[in-house]
């Protein structure tokens, strides 16, 4: 079995490289120094940053809590939250519960009749291509049963024709969850807790639900920095956390390929793939989505021109960030308040570009 773990952990490691030099990374800024780690702690703390925790080959480079914080204070993630039921998911399809392309009026009769819904699929429930309304209204703690609203959603687009980023799909997938999963007597954050929480060594994550116990998918979440710091291992190894197989690799590649309507969004993870290109254009995500998704354009956007192809980024309100460079075997988690915080600035800061 250590063998075996440590063949797995080499295989990683060349797979990381591999990727990393045939999208052109530069490997040689490794090295992240002191003063680059200062400045970019400086830029956090003094756009209201309460956390600020920086790894890099599994050692501590940074970690600090200004204004108050401390190393046991848990911030709501927000939209980080999303990550976590999106593994839920490709566990479940790894369990035989479910598959990403199979159509969600397989689960949810209540959609077969409905000439733009019963075609939707899981994958494009989770990458928010489905032409759902986002429904904001979700949000609200005045919803009280969340999954039976969110089934209720109207297709406002074709299915693959627009993204749509909202609350309204992540909901729609707690309910399909729920309903494969309530022969086993589990409800999804049963699942969630067994599968991907506990294997992480997260234990019981304080999260927002409804009357009915529906945890809300969209931004449910409080954890402290270097909780969610685990989550960044997780998707460093591809899907492996300390030698644990969670989701096995090629499954877990699935997150990091956008779609045609939105080529920097995954399965719940924001990339960076077009930063090599001579068209792309840095955005501010955050800034970006406030639009109407009928004005959003997401094509030749990434976060960070300066930053490697490979970056990853999980993105949370009020510029909650986790980034993960496999190329650079770094982890930053990096947690605030609201204020006017660049992703891009930040991160040349941090690679000194």
């Amino acid at each position: 079995m250590r063998q075996r773990g440590r063949q797995t952990a080499a295989s990683i490691r060349r797979g990381i490289l591999l990727a990393a030099l045939a999208a052109g990374t530069p490997l040689a800024c490794a090295k992240i120094t002191p003063q680059a780690l200062r400045d970019a702690a400086d830029y956090s703390a003094s756009r209201r940053g309460c956390a600020l925790l920086v790894l890099q080959h599994g050692t501590t480079l940074l970690e600090e809590y200004p204004h108050g914080g401390s190393p046991q204070t848990a911030h709501q993630i927000f939209s980080g939250t999303k990550s976590f039921f999106t593994l839920a998911a490709l566990v479940a399809a790894q369990d035989g519960l479910l598959r990403l392309d199979e159509p969600v009026a397989n689960t949810i009769p209540e959609w077969r009749d409905d000439p733009r819904r019963k075609q939707i699929t899981l994958r494009e429930l989770m990458n928010f291509s489905d032409g759902l309304d986002p429904g904001f209204h979700l949000h609200s703690d005045q919803v009280t049963d969340r999954n039976q609203v969110a089934l209720r959603t109207p297709a406002v687009a074709a299915r693959g024709a627009v993204f749509t980023y909202g609350p309204s799909h992540g909901q729609v997938l707690c309910e399909v969850l729920r309903r494969k999963l309530a022969a086993r007597g589990e409800t999804p954050l049963d699942y969630l807790q067994h599968q991907v929480l506990e294997p992480l060594g997260l234990g019981a994550v304080p999260h927002r639900a409804d009357a009915h116990g529906n945890p809300l998918v969209a931004s449910g979440f409080w954890l402290t920095a270097r909780q969610w710091s685990k989550f960044g291992l997780l998707v460093l190894g591809r899907g492996t956390f300390e030698r644990r197989v969670l989701v096995p690799e090629p499954a877990f590649a699935q997150c990091l390929q956008g779609s045609r309507v939105n080529p920097m969004f995954g399965l719940g993870f924001w990339l960076n793939t077009a930063a090599t290109t001579r068209e792309a254009r840095e955005c501010d995500i955050e800034d970006l989505l406030k639009k109407k998704w009928q004005d959003q354009d997401w094509h030749q956007r990434c976060i960070c021109r300066s930053a490697p192809a490979d970056l990853v980024a999980i993105v949370g309100s009020e510029h909650q960030r986790l980034f993960v460079i496999p190329s650079l075997d770094l982890v930053i988690v990096r947690q605030g308040g609201p204020a006017r915080f660049a992703d891009a600035e930040f991160l040349r800061k941090i690679l000194r570009q």
